[in-house]
């Protein structure tokens, strides 16, 4: 039987070497690895343990070869042309995008981002050349890099993640004809304009007035699944009268002719109120599913009111609040439909399979 030799190779030389290793399975040498160890019978686990990469590689790579994104790309109908002229890597290259995956901390540097300066001399100390900034500067701008605001993710933490949304997935796939279905959630509209990129002239930098006081109001939207239409309640509270007022506005559209209401909202405390709950007990058609804590990406309606924001909230110039809210109402008027695909995390694999349990349970209380 063969002995096991273990190799002891310090934390930064296995850095490096990762560094090293990546570049040159660039593309899809490393789904052809994962797509053979998955045909040999390995696990997800065993593969990313072994080509020393995420699960989550795995997982994507499986579900595109199954969904054929895979396959076309690499057989296509008509013969790719060969991309000549692209030179390897150089190591200032490498060690350039190595850096821009560490925090600047652990080099010493006491902030949060880099800087072209501080990338700098970061290389100038590990490779041993000297190198400017604007040499940085420009090295990272033909690789592709700019300078951009960064975005808060969630943290999408809850236990009952899976289930939650594979309950939400098989309503929607069971969903009949006389059956309603609705993404739910609010929109503060705020009287101080919302600051982002615009183009300016160099040396120039727009100015926003602010209100002498900041005024509020609150949209509660609902998103229809099959049209795409946003039906929505505006208030001066975001509170449960809020939201029950859009339930009641919802049920009213409706129509007799729809025999269930299904509303898909967040954990927001509003939702959960006790007066929410008594007038769903007397209206029994109108069922609430609950989305998975801290998990924004799960509702796409989401992505319509980010258009809002985008058109009408974002650098605006109105000193009026109902002059805004009238844009508002003009956005969701004249736009649309708001027509969505399901969002890609209802196909992840841990989701999959709590939805085959589901259907699972149905068969059996049905059997019995």
């Amino acid at each position: 039987m063969p002995k096991i030799k273990i190799l002891e190779i310090s934390t930064q030389q296995q850095a490096w070497m990762l560094c090293e290793v990546r570049p040159c399975r660039y593309g899809h040498l490393l789904a052809l690895h994962i797509l053979l160890l998955l045909a040999r019978g390995k696990s997800p686990t065993e593969v990313a343990d072994f080509l020393l990469c995420s699960r989550a590689s795995v997982y994507r790579n499986q579900a595109a070869w199954e969904r054929g994104q895979l396959s076309a790309q690499w057989w296509p109908t008509q013969p790719v042309r060969e991309v000549t002229g692209r030179s390897p890597l150089t190591r200032f290259q490498r060690m350039l995008r190595w850096l821009l995956q560490q925090p600047p901390r652990t080099f010493g540097w006491c902030r949060t981002r880099w800087s072209c300066a501080a990338l700098a001399l970061t290389l100038t100390a590990r490779i041993g050349l000297s190198y400017s900034r604007e040499t940085v500067r420009r090295e990272l701008h033909s690789q592709g890099y700019e300078w951009k605001r960064a975005k808060l993710k969630a943290k999408d933490d809850d236990p009952e993640r899976a289930r939650k949304l594979a309950r939400t997935g098989t309503t929607i796939e069971r969903l009949g004809r006389d059956e309603a279905f609705f993404w739910v959630d609010e929109l503060d509209i705020h009287l101080l304009a919302k600051v982002c990129y615009q183009w300016m002239l160099k040396g120039t930098q727009v100015e926003i007035p602010t209100p002498g006081q900041n005024r509020k109001q609150y949209l509660a939207g609902a998103l229809d699944l099959r049209t795409g239409e946003i039906h929505y309640v505006i208030g001066p509270g975001k509170n449960n009268l809020l939201f029950r007022q859009l339930l009641a506005l919802l049920e009213e559209r409706c129509g007799p002719q729809i025999r269930r209401l299904y509303v898909v909202a967040d954990n927001y405390k509003i939702h959960k109120a006790k007066a929410v709950g008594q007038w769903l007990g007397r209206h029994p058609r109108v069922e609430v599913l609950w989305l998975p804590s801290y998990c924004p990406k799960a509702n796409p309606i989401e992505r319509a009111f980010g258009d809002v924001h985008d058109k009408c909230t974002r650098n605006h110039r109105r000193k009026r609040l109902h002059w805004l809210i009238r844009d508002v109402k003009q956005h969701l008027a004249s736009h649309g439909p708001w027509q969505y695909k399901l969002p890609e995390l209802y196909y992840e694999p841990e989701v999959e399979a709590e939805l085959a349990k589901l259907y699972l349970e149905r068969s059996l209380r049905i059997a019995a």
